[in-house]
């Protein structure tokens, strides 16, 4: 558990840095994810098939999997549309909402208890993103992307768990992301007919922070997210997520002197989320020391 738990925190870390990414690379968000997803489809598959890890899979399982890997895009593409419509800051504590859905969607898709503990700590986080938001109404767009963004989150792992039991986290993370680039193909196009793009092919900059993004907060990162999520539960995961936006904060305060614009609010909004995750940690902890006693009274 404290591997995974580590495993967890590193990719959470590397997840907070591609906030920072997505508002160096001046493309539009539509088209940043589906680059993003064509280099590390590329390189994935390479990887997998050098080292002859290629494995096919069934018709069925495949489109299961491509369906995660579209509800990760959309993700994606919501995330660095509230990057570039508030700002770092702003979209990342957004994402904190994600604790709050998946205490909802994690028992009505696993068929378990919602458990009134995981609602409230949500509750405590999504109220740090209303206090956000009432303070900063000019990053409403923003907001809004960033809680769309969220609900995708919340999806994400508790479809992966499952999925888990019987594919290796690469072939998994290959064939999502594959997923998602084909239905970006497609869906790309429309979505530059609501949000118009102001060039379409990546500058010499771009190109370099979409391969950092690719290789080290994709593909590294997915690879131990999905890991830990062999050990802790979709919600633990999501709950830890939330402490994306405090690096991301931080990482924008050092990049972009956003605490230069914001309101005494954010910083309440943050302590709030703060306040969710180390909660939720604690409850793992004991979860953990009373499994021990159990079984050592055994």
């Amino acid at each position: 558990m404290k591997k995974a738990l580590v495993q967890l925190h590193v990719a959470v870390f590397l997840a907070g840095f591609t906030g920072i990414i997505g508002k160096l690379i001046t493309l539009n968000e539509g088209l940043l994810v589906w680059y993003r997803l064509l280099i590390t489809v590329l390189t994935l598959g390479c990887i997998l098939w050098v080292k002859k890890q290629l494995v096919r899979i069934s018709f069925k399982e495949a489109l299961k999997i491509f369906a995660v890997g579209t509800i990760v895009a959309i993700h994606w593409v919501t995330f660095y549309g509230s990057v570039k419509y508030a700002n770092v800051s702003v979209a990342l504590v957004c994402f904190s909402a994600t604790g709050f859905f998946t205490a909802f969607f994690e028992p009505l898709i696993l068929k378990r208890k919602i458990s009134l503990i995981e609602v409230g700590l949500g509750l405590i986080a999504i109220s740090g993103i209303y206090i956000i938001f009432d303070f900063h109404p000019q990053y409403k767009v923003g907001v809004i992307f960033g809680i769309i963004s969220a609900v995708g989150s919340s999806l994400f792992p508790i479809y992966n768990k499952k999925l888990l039991c019987t594919h290796s986290p690469k072939t998994l993370t290959l064939y999502e992301l594959g997923g998602g680039l084909f239905a970006l193909t497609f869906l790309v196009p429309f979505y530059i007919l609501q949000f118009p793009a102001s060039y379409y092919l990546p500058t010499t900059n771009d190109w370099l922070w979409l391969l950092v993004m690719a290789w080290l907060c994709t593909v590294v990162s997915f690879d131990l997210q999905l890991n830990a999520l062999k050990k802790v539960s979709a919600f633990t995961a999501n709950l830890t997520y939330n402490m994306e936006p405090v690096y991301g904060v931080i990482l924008a305060f050092i990049f972009f002197k956003e605490n230069e614009k914001l309101h005494h609010a954010f910083y309440i909004g943050v302590l709030l989320i703060v306040l969710a995750v180390a909660l939720q940690m604690f409850r793992i902890a004991m979860q953990q020391q009373r499994l021990k006693l159990t079984a050592n009274m055994g």
